[in-house]
């Protein structure tokens, strides 16, 4: 069987050793034998392993071809290896007799492509259960974050908007080869069951608009699409900061900005 090599900086592969992090993690996840789960970013198998002593099947999505052929040279039974780029990949495709939100995914996920995944795979949530990842620390606190703190914003707001958010626990450094230079955190993300009834686009164009320059009020950030008479007749006040607006406030400017376009 051929040797794995170093990790490679240019998949930001840092691998999981820890074991009691490990049990920690498979524990959130609870896998049951049925489950329809995909790991993205399978590594050398630090969670991959565990999930496949419970699991009857798991399909595992990796880029790296040197790890693509060190998974093929173990021949695991019921392992499903996909050498596919997680960025393009139809997630739904992979248990395509899945009934609607079955499908559970975890990874371990590159910091350099954690967001635009997460942005990538919100466009499956109808064939989503949940989700369990390993991503930047900060990443986690941001998603998880509460409006009228620092941190609070896009990516808050996007994430709150499609999914139940959980900030799980803090993950050393130390707990991985390489050690990274950041500290990482699990966070669990369970798809809405009732999808909001408002246009993804719109909504997400407001919330990048309002978002685009922080210090600026929504008087300003939004001025293209409200006056500050019709922020008034929704309860917003004009001066207010994009960072202090929860997520029902930015369903309600798009709500009216739908409407208005309706007229």
């Amino acid at each position: 069987m051929s040797e794995f090599k170093s990790p490679r900086k240019r998949f930001g592969q840092n691998f999981l050793h820890d074991q009691n992090i490990i049990n920690k993690i498979i524990s959130a996840i609870n896998p049951q034998a049925d489950d329809q789960l995909v790991e993205i970013g399978p590594g050398r198998g630090a969670l991959t392993l565990p999930l496949l002593e419970t699991l009857k099947q798991l399909h595992v999505i990796e880029i790296d071809r040197d790890l693509v052929s060190w998974w093929q040279e173990k021949q695991l039974a019921h392992l499903y290896l996909h050498e596919l780029d997680a960025l393009k990949v139809d997630i739904c495709s992979l248990y395509p007799t899945s009934s609607q939100q079955n499908i559970r995914i975890v990874g371990n996920l590159p910091y350099n492509i954690s967001t635009p995944l997460l942005f990538h795979l919100f466009k499956f949530l109808p064939c989503i259960k949940d989700m369990h990842f390993m991503l930047q620390k900060e990443v986690v606190e941001r998603i998880t974050a509460v409006p009228g703190s620092k941190i609070y914003g896009r990516l808050s707001v996007m994430t709150q908007f499609y999914c139940q958010t959980h900030n799980l626990f803090t993950v050393s450094r130390h707990a991985f080869s390489p050690a990274p230079k950041v500290e990482s955190a699990i966070v669990q993300l369970i798809p809405h069951l009732e999808p909001i009834d408002v246009s993804n686009d719109v909504f997400s164009t407001i919330v990048k608009q309002a978002f685009s320059q922080r210090r600026k009020t929504i008087r300003n950030s939004l001025k293209t699409w409200f006056t500050p008479a019709q922020l008034e007749a929704l309860q917003i006040d004009p001066a207010a900061r994009p960072e202090t607006l929860d997520l029902e406030t930015f369903i309600r400017l798009t709500r009216s900005a739908e409407a208005s376009a309706n007229q």
